[in-house]
This record gives C-alpha cells, sequence and structure tokens, in this order.
C-alpha cells in the first residue's frame, strides 16, 4: 500500500476518534467532504498547499470558498496537514473517513466500471443484485472506462467480479499461452 494511503487512513482514524467522542461523526463526514470537493478546484489547491502563505491566511481562503464555514476540529486537522505539508491527503482523508462511516453503519462499498454508462434500470439492477450478495445497504460509484470493450467490473469490498470483453480476452489469452485448452 502507498505511504499516502497509509498516512490518510491514519489521519481518518484518528479524525474518526474524535468524531465518535465528540458524537459529531455527520459533522465531520459533511465538513470532510466538502472540503475535499473544494480542494479539487485547481485554485484553491494551489493556495492550500503555498507555504510562503500563513496557515492562518490559508485556511480563510478554505472558509472563503465554502457555503458553509468548517467546524473547528476539522479546521484543525486541515490545519496539521498543512504544517506537515500533507494537505494532498485531504481527499484520501475524506474518502477513508467516509469508508470508516460506512463500516460503522454496515453500509458495503462497491464501484462498478463499465463499458458504457450504465442506465437507470441498469444501475438499479445492479443496486439490488449487489444487495442481495451482500445483504445489507450498499454505497455504489460507477465510472466508464471504454478500454473494457464490453461487459462490467465490480469490486466489492475485497472481492473483484471481471465480467468485461477485456478481462474475458485476457483469460483466453492466458490459457492459451499456458496450453491449458
Amino acid at each position: 500500500m502507498p505511504r499516502s494511503s497509509t498516512d490518510a487512513r491514519r489521519y481518518a482514524e484518528a479524525a474518526f476518534q474524535v468524531a465518535v467522542e465528540g458524537q459529531a461523526i455527520d459533522a465531520w463526514n459533511d465538513a470532510l467532504a466538502r472540503a475535499a470537493a473544494a480542494y479539487a478546484d485547481r485554485r484553491v489547491a494551489e493556495v492550500l498547499v503555498n507555504p510562503t502563505l500563513a496557515r492562518q491566511a490559508r485556511q480563510e481562503v478554505l472558509q472563503r470558498v465554502l457555503v458553509q464555514p468548517l467546524p473547528d476540529n476539522v479546521l484543525r486537522l486541515i490545519g496539521l496537514l498543512m504544517e506537515r505539508r500533507r494537505t494532498e491527503l485531504l481527499p484520501l482523508v475524506a474518502s477513508e473517513f467516509q469508508r470508516l462511516v460506512d463500516r460503522r453503519s454496515g453500509v458495503t462499498s462497491a464501484a462498478a466500471t463499465s463499458a458504457s454508462e450504465l442506465s437507470g434500470d441498469e444501475r438499479r439492477e445492479l443496486l439490488d443484485r449487489l444487495v442481495q450478495l451482500t445483504g445489507g445497504p450498499v454505497r455504489l460509484t460507477t465510472e466508464v472506462d471504454p478500454a473494457l470493450i464490453g461487459g462490467i467490473v465490480v469490486r466489492l469490498g475485497d472481492r473483484l467480479f471481471d465480467g468485461s470483453v477485456r478481462g474475458r480476452l485476457e483469460r483466453l489469452r492466458s490459457r492459451l499461452v499456458s496450453g491449458a485448452l
């Protein structure tokens, strides 16, 4: 696992503990998601990672960009990331925090990648099957990758279901090369 993922997980776990103790999990989750979304704007990110600006000035820029101000605890976390020059971890920390929230509430995360955009009916059918498979609620994210040629690849927790044409072709090639056919 890359070091940045490990570091982001540590920050998220520490923040999650503080949120649990303060009974403010939803507020933290919302604030981190909003801060990560703001960081996705290249101009905001450039300001936040700029060490020549005072930390207070960078935090004020972030607060001005957001519609709702961030809670003090979340600002302290972002300030710590700035101080340690790890501001780029903010989106990963928000993602890890969401994963911890999901785990606590019994929600399974699933990511589906398809060769073309899924229709509403296809998305609902896939979600229904995943709910049946897990026996609980599922948070589904989707993305498109034309390199799959056709079909779909679903990552459900630590399991991978590859029903793509590209995956089938790769498996067929492996069997041909190994002489299994």
